[in-house]
């Protein structure tokens, strides 16, 4: 069966997760950045103190810290006991145990929590794809972590092709990473999307990325404007 979920969850990843995963260069980082479904991720604290301009989207965003805190709380042996199931289907070099890893999502997460009430409705914006509520054009870059393509069991390919197309509609460029399920087989929706994204015109490619933890997740979808 591999790894499985009933419904997303949050689960934050690091700064330096983010740059593996999207290969985000100095250019890219100094770039006006939209993070879909970033949950409660400490990208966007981090990009910011080291001055970057960024804005999270996320449907969680509509709870206060204490309730996103006591929801990670809920979910995260659910997490951590779906990854012991399913080790081998993991690359354990960076990140040598399971232990470790729950360390490293709660510090980046405990990060995002530290970051949020504050900036509530200004680096964090509650709301969900496919609509966005921003202007066209208003970023450079959009990035999907761990929500596209990750829960192709629960998200339509029509889906995908809206929230593709919503976030091409506010940024010039849009990274989605993984291209793979939660079992770790390639989405089902990829070539639909593909096609559909080619079929206007648009620049797509699959890109291989430094990051791999989920072994064979190691590339990100990029359509650009």
């Amino acid at each position: 069966m591999g790894f499985s979920l009933d419904k997303v969850v949050p689960w934050g990843r690091s700064f330096e997760e983010y740059v593996e995963m999207f290969n985000l260069s100095d250019d890219d980082l100094k770039c006006h950045i939209l993070g879909c479904g970033d949950g409660p991720a400490s990208f966007n604290a981090s990009l910011t103190q080291r001055g970057g301009n960024i804005v999270s989207i996320d449907p969680i965003y509509n709870f206060n810290t204490i309730q996103i805190k006591n929801r990670i709380t809920e979910t995260y042996d659910v997490v951590i006991e779906q990854l012991r199931k399913n080790k081998d289907d993991y690359i354990w070099d960076t990140i040598p145990s399971v232990e470790e890893l729950g360390k490293t999502r709660m510090s980046a997460m405990e990060l995002f929590l530290s970051d949020y009430e504050a900036n509530r409705n200004e680096r964090y914006i509650a709301g969900e794809l496919p609509i966005l509520p921003f202007e066209n054009g208003a970023f450079d870059l959009a990035l999907s972590s761990h929500f596209l393509f990750l829960y192709s069991e629960h998200l339509s390919a029509e889906f995908h092709v809206l929230a593709l197309q919503e976030m091409l509609r506010v940024a010039n460029e849009v990274r989605v990473f993984p291209i793979v399920t939660l079992n770790g087989t390639t989405s089902p929706h990829l070539n639909a999307v593909i096609e559909s994204f080619e079929n206007q015109k648009l620049k797509v490619a699959i890109c291989e990325v430094d990051y791999e933890f989920q072994r064979g997740a190691n590339q990100m979808l990029v359509i650009t404007q």
